[in-house]
């Protein structure tokens, strides 16, 4: 499912402006998106294709995404990108879904995982370029809030993270290296979240904040994570 073709065609302009022809392309990304999952079961199950909870998903994910994020949460609240971020999340319940017709709770830990990871991996950004978002008007938290909250609650989301990539290892009976790899990224990550707090918290001249040092931890983290899954 390509949810990167959908959201670069709805993104709201610095004036708040949204093009017309941003829903055209949106609707156009979609339709066929939903069209060649519905070919993988060929044309003579398209019904059934439609009734399939990961189709439901790939549907529900997009919604989310267009209307539920672009239009009704990024500029109406500082949460916006941990709700809107649940799209983001989406991919691993359609996939398990398409490949084994059901869900379960294994997914269900992969989801949360990615949904408490968002915060602590797009907050750093905001706070690096927080003028440009105040500029456009998007309340993101680093623009509404200090610095010291936003990495207080970096961290709070880092524990559930943390706590999320562990359930996997009772519910999916993943092996010690999983175990290892999940205990050993998830310290390091905690411990790089809680370093940006006090620095947050005791700024010192000619020290940085390391916001994006922090950013780019992230994207290490789940990557490594992923490998071990």
């Amino acid at each position: 499912l390509k949810l990167g073709c959908v959201s670069m065609s709805v993104r709201f302009f610095g004036d708040g402006s949204l093009r017309a022809d941003a829903f055209a392309a949106a609707e156009t990304h979609a339709r066929a998106e939903i069209e060649a999952i519905a070919r993988a079961f060929g044309r003579e199950h398209w019904h059934e294709a439609f009734a399939s909870s990961g189709t439901a998903l790939a549907l529900a994910a997009i919604l989310l995404y267009v209307i539920g994020y672009t239009m009704l949460l990024k500029r109406r609240t500082p949460q916006n990108i941990v709700w809107g971020g649940v799209a983001g999340c989406m991919p691993v319940l359609i996939g398990w879904s398409a490949v084994t017709g059901s869900l379960a709770w294994a997914p269900v830990a992969l989801f949360l995982v990615i949904f408490f990871w968002t915060p602590p991996h797009y907050w750093p950004l905001s706070m690096r370029f927080r003028k440009d978002y105040a500029a456009a008007g998007v309340p993101m938290l680093p623009v509404v809030a200090t610095d010291t909250r936003v990495a207080w609650e970096m961290v709070a989301y880092t524990v559930a993270m943390v706590l999320s990539s562990l359930a996997l290892v009772p519910l999916a009976g993943m092996t010690w290296v999983y175990t290892v790899a999940a205990v050993v990224l998830g310290g390091w990550f905690l411990g790089a979240t809680v370093a940006l707090l006090r620095r947050a918290r005791h700024p010192r001249p000619g020290v940085k904040l390391g916001e994006m040092r922090l950013f780019h931890s992230s994207i290490t983290y789940l990557t490594l994570l992923f490998l071990a899954v």
